[in-house]
């Protein structure tokens, strides 16, 4: 049974394994697929590619860009076609309707500046809790990898920071904590700071971070800058950093790396580490928002 999808054209503009595995899923319920940068699967036959977005994107009811978000210009990268060429969101926007749905992983200011005039439903993917939920799991677990690929100890009895409680926070905390780690949590939020408590965590103010330099893996999440020159200085040259929060992050990378420290800044764990996992929770998500959303769009008509 196709349902309220049935013949819906959606633009799907760049892509990872994430996005493929959507497009599949909602060819199978009958979508009209205009592609652009995905692979000529056997299971995207039926889908119709393009070469020029602004092809793709004439007529569609909803857009669909990466989780993996555009750059600071708006340019999507993110293609599995084998060929290079970026896609320009922040172009392509002014051609689309006032109120047509653009979905993307989370929207940097040039695009929602662009979104917010043009009168589109911007829905961030990243920001439903639905899907920020599940993709906590595989982003801490991720983040932890990286941490043990870029220390010679064990996870185990390490002295290790969270900065920001939030989603991605909260269940890295947990990760470490059975891992046997002794976890420290920093944030400016006195229910954070609570929280952290319930969990067998100390808790720090973020305003007193620099009373703590003695941690060896710094795992930061609040997507502002908490990792300043003046902090890096006093960590020890064998800390490392984990740096998961949304670009910019929140470390100073070019005094790192003047200082000898390593940062890493992980984005997009999901997609790297477990795309299967990833891609699924895409799919259990996304058709059900896209009915939800033309629903709606035809009860509004009903009732006018």
């Amino acid at each position: 049974m196709l349902g309220k999808l049935d013949g819906v054209p959606l633009a799907m503009l760049g892509c990872d394994e994430r996005e493929v595995r959507l497009a599949e899923a909602l060819g199978e319920l009958g979508a009209d697929l205009r592609l652009v940068g995905f692979p000529k699967t056997e299971r995207l036959m039926g889908a119709r590619h393009f070469t020029d977005p602004r092809d793709a994107v004439r007529g569609a009811w909803a857009v669909i860009a990466p989780m993996s978000n555009t750059d600071a210009e708006g340019w999507i990268t993110a293609r599995e076609d084998g060929q290079r060429e970026r896609i320009s969101l922040s172009e392509l926007i002014p051609l689309l309707p006032g109120e047509t749905p653009l979905f993307l992983g989370v929207a940097k200011p040039l695009i929602r500046a662009l979104a917010t005039r043009q009168g589109l439903i911007l829905v961030e993917m990243a920001e439903i809790d639905e899907i920020a939920v599940l993709n906590s799991i595989p982003t801490a677990e991720g983040a932890i990898a990286v941490a043990m690929e870029n220390t010679a100890f064990t996870i185990h009895n390490s002295r290790c920071l969270v900065l920001g409680l939030g989603r991605c926070g909260t269940t890295l905390a947990r990760f470490l904590l059975g891992l046997g780690a002794k976890v420290t949590i920093a944030s400016r939020s006195p229910a954070d700071l609570a929280r952290a408590i319930t969990l067998n965590c100390e808790p720090l103010k973020l305003s007193a971070l620099e009373s703590r330099t003695d941690f060896q893996i710094l795992f930061n999440t609040i997507p502002a800058m908490v990792l300043p020159r003046s902090y890096l200085e006093l960590l020890d040259s064998t800390s490392v950093i984990v740096d998961i929060a949304s670009g910019p992050g929140g470390t100073d990378f070019a005094s790192a790396e003047e200082l000898g420290l390593r940062a890493i800044h992980a984005l997009s764990l999901p997609g790297k580490v477990a795309p299967q996992t990833a891609a699924d929770i895409l799919v259990q998500t996304i058709p059900h928002l896209l009915k939800n959303l033309l629903g709606e769009e035809q009860q509004d008509v009903s009732e006018g």
